[in-house]
């Protein structure tokens, strides 16, 4: 699969990721309240956010046709 996400676009999605994690790990040990789901649900978020960043592909990029990676 060829990179479909820019440098931007990456530095976005790790940042985002990081801080859904950083909140989730927050819920999960009653720093921050919030339901428990919630923790789950931006758990899963930080993961896909985090993996999409750092590998700079994007499966529903893929799907839709969208690239923002800059150089080929």
């Amino acid at each position: 699969m060829e990179k479909n996400v820019g440098q931007t676009d990456s530095i976005v999605r790790i940042v985002v990721g990081a801080l859904a994690g950083l909140v989730s790990l927050g819920i999960l040990g009653s720093v921050v309240p919030g339901p428990g789901i919630l923790s789950l649900v931006l758990g899963i978020v930080a993961l896909l956010m985090l993996g999409t960043g750092l590998t700079g592909r994007c499966g529903v990029y893929s799907l839709v046709g969208i690239d923002t990676c800059e150089v080929r």
